[in-house]
């Protein structure tokens, strides 16, 4: 199951961890981010130790996502030593896909 974060807690949760971590940009009134959030789910269970997948909704925390220069969701930011290190923006990725390039960033 995917955490929950905020613009209080993002540094901590995301910036400061020592594996690399997926923010998953969304909003409750997004279809495609409820789309892939079963996917994310899947995801975050199957490499659980080698990457941390995290979600962030655009309309509770606006500070973070203007941060990082997100216009569209679902967006997905993958941070690695506290660096926004790849980027992938739309639900149009298999599973598959995801695995294949969230593995290539793994610790």
């Amino acid at each position: 199951m995917t955490t929950h974060v905020s613009d209080a807690n993002f540094g901590e949760e995301v910036l400061n961890s020592k594996e690399p971590v997926l923010v998953d940009f969304w909003a409750e009134w997004c279809g495609p981010c409820r789309a892939i959030a079963p996917v994310l789910d899947e995801l975050s269970s199957e490499l659980a130790g080698k990457i941390k997948i995290v979600k962030l909704n655009v309309d509770d925390n606006p500070g973070t996502a203007s941060k990082y220069g997100v216009r569209s969701i679902p967006t997905m930011i993958l941070f690695k030593g506290g660096e926004a290190a790849d980027m992938k923006i739309g639900a149009g990725t298999p599973k598959a896909g995801l695995t294949k390039w969230l593995e290539s960033h793994a610790a």
